[in-house]
């Protein structure tokens, strides 16, 4: 497929743009520390080298009270502007252009110095906001203003004014958090005043030729957010007082409906892009869930949008638009939108990187350096699951001579089984990449070849990537033909019946209570039904009502722990698992102890706590499900070798650990 629209230059404000791809804004954690601006302008660097037209960075905080973390990013001062340039002349080298966020996280900041349009108290962050006085916004207005011509003096070529996901300004948008009595409060047009007087005064600052990105909220996805009717009107509004372009933003981030995690479907918002582009005169840039050039393409060529805004797609592969551009859109890493290295890291206060490119925000720490003779030393690599796909790739970019050795007729081990799970398809790409990369670098691959010691002899580094079996626990009966373990029912190889107890309840349990409740592919207008998801014309801020519907089995997610279910999961897209298993009806049993298993069932006893009287219970099931764990396969361990992945640690199952410890143990060979 060609890509005529998603490479076509486009000229905005006085910025000629080479393609219309823009990396969206997504918080590494190297702006807030001026010390790590080398690492983050090499990570930016390696995007604008990929192709990308326009770099947007993470936020940057006005003031102080717009901090999302204390001593967080800000540009306030001029005596930031020559760190700033390191970033903007290292985009500049490579043909890319770069904007920097201005971001006030009002009630949304992690300090006790927060200030918003109100006293409300938001759901995720312990602090309550002081109300923003009069003066204090007319203050946070000229705050904005002066970090535009701070960016712009720092060699920026524009800057996005964050007005979505329920930071401040969202705030003074939405009569669920303004509740003020002043011209910036009251009336819809009074609540849009804030963000209309701050693209104002950024143009103001800034002239003519830059340029000022407004990211603009569609679907608020809260109650008492914005209608559709009051969008445009903001929309008209900011187009007026001079912005350039709007970016599209999607859900407060107290929202409970998922926007960003893998279930969502691809390009599930851009309609919402496309009916605000017909009520504008100046370019829309679509934004979430695109991931993939066809995609992309599509959006551009329908005239849905006039940029497509990707984040995470860009960490997973920087060479994105050139493989595009060169015809090989086959080889690009694609984001499989799992948030664990990314997101998760983010909101953890750790630095931001991707579970399918450990190198991302890392460019200048993890190096794969070529060998001074290709193809003069020789790896061995037992096991294609991810851990053993990265070492095996890394390692051949390097230029050693690899050999992959994998017992089953097809790579991918436990992504295999993950790419099964409903919601979670887009796991398939990641082996579809490494199938490809494989075959680009030259890879020896035996499938379906179970290496022993002999195998391995004569290589100069032999990696042990062998991976997990299940855990078989000590639970009486549980040799009875209704018992079965995960990977087999999710292989196809065994069949659940009606009433289905799970036992276990970490990631893999969730899945698989996932995989028995609902189909793979599920269609986009199917998921909006699930969700709530509807049309902001119909519905204000685009929150309709779920549409349930009946199970396809009656579910127990059973655990020894009384703590919450999936306590361990992902920070960002846990909370979607647990809805999602709620919606379905699933019941959540906890303080399991397992007494046995026989013709009536699974026999437990239930401790809700040390004090409480045990509960003795016994699930009627048909079919009961193990996933109490991992054990390690290490038959091949040895001195000498290198053991990753599940074969080196198998508490449960981590791809981004398995990854990451392979492209290191690459880089070090």
């Amino acid at each position: 497929m060609t890509y005529d629209h998603l490479l076509a230059p486009i000229t905005i404000s006085g910025v000629t743009l080479r393609n219309r791809v823009v990396m969206g804004s997504m918080h590494t954690g190297l702006e807030d520390r001026r010390r790590h601006f080398k690492d983050l302008a090499a990570y930016y660097a390696e995007r604008a080298k990929g192709g990308t037209a326009l770099v947007i960075t993470g936020g940057f905080a006005p003031n102080r009270t717009g901090w999302l973390l204390p001593l967080g990013s800000l540009l306030h001062d001029r005596r930031a502007v020559s760190a700033h340039r390191k970033v903007t002349d290292a985009v500049h080298e490579h043909g890319g252009h770069i904007a920097l966020q201005i971001l006030h996280a009002g009630r949304y900041g992690y300090h006790p110095f927060i200030k918003g349009a109100s006293r409300r108290k938001s759901p995720i962050t312990p602090f309550r906001p002081l109300a923003l006085t009069t003066r204090g916004v007319e203050h946070t207005i000229s705050d904005f203003g002066r970090t535009a011509l701070l960016a712009q003096q720092a060699g920026y070529d524009g800057v996005e004014i964050m007005g979505s996901e329920g930071y401040l300004i969202n705030q003074f948008l939405a009569a669920r958090t303004n509740n003020r009595a002043d011209r910036y409060g009251g009336s819809a047009s009074n609540r849009m005043r804030f963000p209309v007087d701050i693209v104002r005064r950024v143009r103001e600052e800034v002239g003519d030729d830059f340029l000022v990105i407004y990211r603009q909220s569609l679907l608020d996805l809260v109650e008492d957010g914005q209608s559709w009717q009051e969008t445009v009107e903001l929309a008209q509004k900011i187009q007026q007082v001079g912005a350039s372009l709007i970016n599209t933003g999607i859900g407060w981030h107290e929202a409970r409906v998922p926007t960003i995690v893998t279930s969502v479907p691809r390009a599930a918002f851009v309609e919402q892009t496309a009916a605000l582009r017909k009520e504008v005169d100046l370019p829309v840039m679509a934004s979430n869930r695109i991931n993939d050039p066809e995609v992309a393409e599509q959006i551009l060529r329908s005239g849905q949008a006039d940029l497509v805004s990707m984040a995470r797609p860009l960490l997973a592969d920087p060479e994105f638009v050139n493989k595009a551009r060169e015809g090989r859109a086959d080889e690009i890493n694609t984001c499989i939108a799992c948030n664990q290295a990314c997101l998760d890291h983010s909101f953890a206060g750790k630095r931001a990187s991707c579970l399918v490119n450990p190198r991302a925000g890392r460019e200048r720490e993890l190096v794969l350096l070529p060998l001074p003779s290709p193809r003069s030393r020789s790896v061995a690599v037992v096991g294609a699951g991810p851990a053993g796909l990265a070492a095996a790739t890394s390692a051949a970019e390097r230029g050693f001579a690899v050999t992959l050795f994998e017992a089953r007729d097809d790579i991918g081990g436990q992504f295999q089984l993950a790419a099964r799970i409903p919601g979670k398809e887009e796991f398939a790409e990641t082996l579809r990449y490494f199938r490809r990369r494989l075959e680009v670098l030259g890879v020896d691959v035996r499938l379906g070849h179970r290496a022993t010691d002999a195998d391995l002899s004569g290589y100069d580094e032999v990696i042990v990537a062998t991976g997990v079996l299940p855990r078989v626990p000590d639970i009486p009966g549980l040799d009875r033909p209704n018992v079965v373990a995960y990977d087999a029912l999710v292989r196809g190889e065994e069949v659940a019946g009606e009433r289905v107890a799970v036992i276990g309840a970490g990631g893999i349990g969730f899945d698989v209570s996932e995989f028995l409740l609902h189909d793979p592919g599920e269609s986009l207008e199917h998921w909006r039904r699930r969700w709530g998801v509807s049309d902001p014309a119909v519905d204000r801020a685009g929150l309709g009502e779920k549409v349930k519907q009946t199970p396809r089995r009656q579910i127990y997610l059973v655990q020894r722990k009384t703590t919450r279910h999936g306590a361990g999961l992902g920070r960002t897209t846990g909370w979607v698992h647990r809805q999602t298993l709620k919606d379905g009806g699933v019941e959540f049993v906890g303080g399991a102890t397992y007494d046995r298993i026989d013709d009536a069932g699974l026999h437990l006893t239930i401790r809700k706590d040390d004090k409480a009287t045990p509960e003795r219970r016994v699930l009627e099931v048909d079919t009961i499900v193990v996933c109490a764990g991992q054990e390690s396969v290490r038959d091949l361990a040895a001195d000498g070798r290198h053991v990753i992945g599940g074969a080196d640690v198998a508490a449960e199952l981590d791809a981004k650990r398995a990854i990451r410890q392979a492209t290191e143990l690459a880089a070090r060979l």
